[in-house]
């Protein structure tokens, strides 16, 4: 799985860029459990390297994406720079992890 993470990230960063478009609440429910499950994917795939900054990032993330217990910004304008941030972020990992 670990080879095969890079996919899932550049999946992910896709997402995630498209997210900062008006869409209905069902793509936004997608992008939250897609983004937490590649993130948690992700620090599993680089456990063997411990606590590392990207393992940090990537529990951040989580943490921000995650389903059970929702984060909420109050504007739309917030997310849109969340999701660039964290598109930016899975892009550059996944085309990294992929080399």
């Amino acid at each position: 799985m670990k080879d095969k993470i890079w996919i899932l990230m550049l999946i992910a960063a896709v997402l995630l860029a498209v997210g900062c478009f008006s869409w209905p609440i069902g793509y936004y429910t997608f992008l939250r459990i897609s983004v937490f499950l590649v993130s948690v994917l992700a620090v599993l795939a680089n456990s063997d390297k411990g606590i590392n900054y990207e393992n940090i990032i990537f529990v951040i993330i989580a943490i921000l994406f995650n389903p059970i217990l929702p984060f909420y910004p109050h504007s739309k304008s917030a997310w849109v720079v969340i999701d660039l941030i964290c598109a930016v972020w899975y892009g550059w990992k996944g085309i990294e992890n992929k080399k």
